[in-house]
């Protein structure tokens, strides 16, 4: 509700000239006007401050409101940034876990096509090896009996070829060593070999023993390049079935986090539903209060500008009203003094000689550069006479510069000779460390074999135990089985014989009956469901059922018996085969140690004689109570001091 501004006082004003009671003639109109101004004001301003305490509180609880949808507000927009980023992310890294997933299947299909190309190759070299390792190996015997046939004849050298062309007839082998002698008397003689062997006339023993050591050598090479293809198969086969295996658990960590990344995807997606629509509504709610306060705020403003204009206006009133003056006094500003404080300064100064200005100069210089050759320069020179002190100062000078000269040298040898122990120091102590990781490296490696060989040796073991466990079980669940199919068959043929005998007396009990209908005689129990009939036929397909049930049984379990020895062969050979290959790897790495921790002695060696270079350097280029750039710049100052102060006494009064 609005108040009445210069309408109300309008009226007041002319309510003036109204004649006054009798009984108000003690108050005058003014008093009574000043009086109904006054209430009038103070009525106002409590209106006017009610009605700014209600806009601060309505105001304050909209701006807390504001702030908590705003927060919320805030806090939303933020969650669904962290959602629509986490779906982004969730659905780029399904797609890539899907890529990975396929390359990691086109990777094991190229592996297991790379293991079954390598395992053909192998199988193939291996064959190729037995037939030349045949080959030589009856070459080899072939000569040897050959050089024993040989050696023992007494005859002339063509009747000793006679004698090999005869054993290339029966002996297996021997035409390979006859035609590499035909080749060697060839190369020697540049003959035939008939045309050979009549003109040579001795010297056969020694050609056979020579192809003998040949034939050997090639043999022993042959086996040697076997074993060594044999072991790079062995070493490609492991690396592609770890590859393999880690492949194929890496595919399925992939599979399991595409999965588990797809359903959080999904759950983010519905949280973001969520969220967008509580974000809506906080919105609108926000709108919706701030244009209402908007609008009341704006109603009560208009007020509070109505409420302060007639206040103005009451206050003018009244303060016209009081006065008998239109205008008032003022009271003069007063222009506080200020008091000007005048310093008072004397000058003194004294009248001194060259040698005392110098001396006294350098004192002053000593004790600011903290310069005990200054000060020791300075008591001298008073005690001096002055043709001395010119000396004294000049004396000075050149051993300052001498002293910075021989300074400035051994601070370029220490620095030179620190920077180059400090890099043989860091390189030995990183050989050092590097040395020391490898044999730690190399410790935990024989380890970890030592562990391998010993759980190798225990699987062995227990392998030998579940198969000698596993042949026990069998032989005695064999025996068992055979028997009670005996059983069964004798059990089944004496049901079968007793059902001859019973359904053949019954058949003429039943041919009786029917001659002679009236007569209530014993039926027996053949017809009964329940009958020894009946109960036969059940037993007789109990030993059937019996029967199949258990050689059925014996069939599985002896297949299964074979498939466990097998497979218990078959991995109990691969231990062991692992196990050799171990040991050897093991013996190779304990080696490799032993010189690396030579190596490592070496080093330590050679890092503990640059640390005590690097201590014989400490004293003299390290361990000084003020630094090299402090000596300088005091030197520096020094020798300006005495510049000065011999520039003084050059100016001799």
């Amino acid at each position: 509700m609005k108040m009445p501004s210069q309408v109300t006082l309008a009226c007041v004003l002319s309510g003036l000239a109204a004649p006054v009671a009798a009984n108000d003639a003690a108050v005058t109109p003014v008093q009574k006007v000043l009086e109904m101004l006054g209430e009038m004001k103070v009525k106002g301003e409590k209106m006017m401050e009610e009605e700014a305490k209600v806009q601060a509180t309505y105001s304050e609880w909209v701006d807390d409101q504001s702030k908590e949808y705003g927060f919320q507000i805030q806090t939303a927009e933020s969650k669904i940034e962290e959602l629509t980023a986490f779906i982004d992310k969730a659905e780029s890294d399904v797609a890539t876990l899907a890529d990975e997933i396929a390359d990691l299947d086109a990777d094991i299909a190229r592996l297991e096509g790379e293991k079954a190309d390598a395992t053909a190759i192998r199988t193939a070299e291996k064959d190729e090896f037995l037939k030349i390792e045949t080959d030589y190996s009856e070459s080899v015997d072939a000569l040897g009996r050959a050089i024993q046939v040989v050696s023992s004849s007494q005859g002339a050298r063509p009747q000793m070829l006679l004698q090999l062309q005869a054993m290339a007839k029966t002996t297996p082998g021997m035409e390979r060593v006859m035609a590499a002698f035909d080749q060697q008397q060839g190369e020697e003689t540049g003959a035939p070999a008939s045309a050979a062997y009549e003109s040579q006339g001795g010297g056969v023993v020694a050609m056979l023993e020579g192809l003998l050591e040949k034939f050997k050598g090639e043999l022993s090479a042959a086996q040697e390049e076997e074993s060594n293809k044999a072991h790079d198969f062995d070493l490609t086969v492991i690396h592609l079935s770890d590859t393999i295996a880690k492949s194929n658990v890496d595919r399925e960590e992939k599979a399991a986090a595409k999965a588990s990344t797809a359903a959080a995807s999904a759950k983010a997606q519905g949280e973001l539903a969520d969220t967008k629509e509580s974000l809506a509504d906080t919105q609108k709610v926000l709108r919706d209060m701030t244009a209402e306060h908007k609008t009341k705020s704006a109603t009560i403003t208009e007020n509070q500008k109505v409420r302060a204009g007639e206040l103005e206006a009451l206050a003018k009133a009244i303060e016209i009203m009081s006065s008998p003056e239109v205008a008032g006094s003022y009271a003069k500003r007063v222009n506080l003094a200020q008091m000007a404080s005048f310093l008072q300064t004397s000058k003194v100064s004294q009248h001194m000689t060259a040698q005392q200005k110098a001396a006294a100069f350098l004192q002053q210089r000593a004790g600011a550069t903290n310069s005990r050759t200054l000060a020791s320069l300075s008591a001298n020179i008073m005690a001096s006479p002055f043709a001395k002190v010119i000396t004294m100062v000049e004396d000075m000078l050149a051993k300052l510069k001498s002293e910075a000269a021989a300074e400035a040298d051994h601070k370029a040898w220490c620095d030179e000779q620190l920077k180059e122990n400090k890099l043989k120091r860091n390189k030995k102590t990183a050989g050092v460390e590097r040395l020391t990781a490898e044999v730690q490296d190399l410790t935990s490696t024989i380890e970890t074999m030592g562990k391998d060989i010993e759980t190798l040796l225990t699987e062995q073991g227990q392998l030998t135990d579940a198969m000698k466990e596993a042949t026990d079980f069998r032989d005695g669940e064999k025996k068992e089985n055979l028997a009670i199919i005996a059983d069964s068959k004798a059990g089944k043929e004496a049901v079968k014989k007793a059902l001859v005998v019973l359904r053949e007396f019954y058949a003429k009990q039943s041919a009786f009956l029917q001659q002679a209908p009236e007569v209530e005689s014993f039926k027996g129990q053949g017809g009964a469901k329940g009958g020894v009939v009946g109960m036969l036929e059940v037993i007789e397909t109990d030993f059937a059922r019996l029967e199949a049930d258990t050689t059925a049984a014996e069939k599985q379990a002896a297949s299964e018996y074979d498939t466990f020895m097998s497979d218990s062969q078959a991995d109990k050979k691969a231990k062991h085969e692992t196990e050799v290959k171990t040991k050897l790897e093991k013996d190779q790495t304990e080696f490799e140690r032993s010189q690396t921790q030579k190596d490592l002695v070496a080093m330590e060696e050679e890092l503990a004689k640059a640390n005590e270079y690097y201590e014989y350097l400490k004293p003299s280029c390290l361990e000084v109570k003020v630094s090299y750039e402090e000596r300088v710049a005091g030197r520096k100052a020094e020798l300006e001091s005495l510049n000065e102060a011999y520039d003084i006494l050059a100016t001799k009064e």
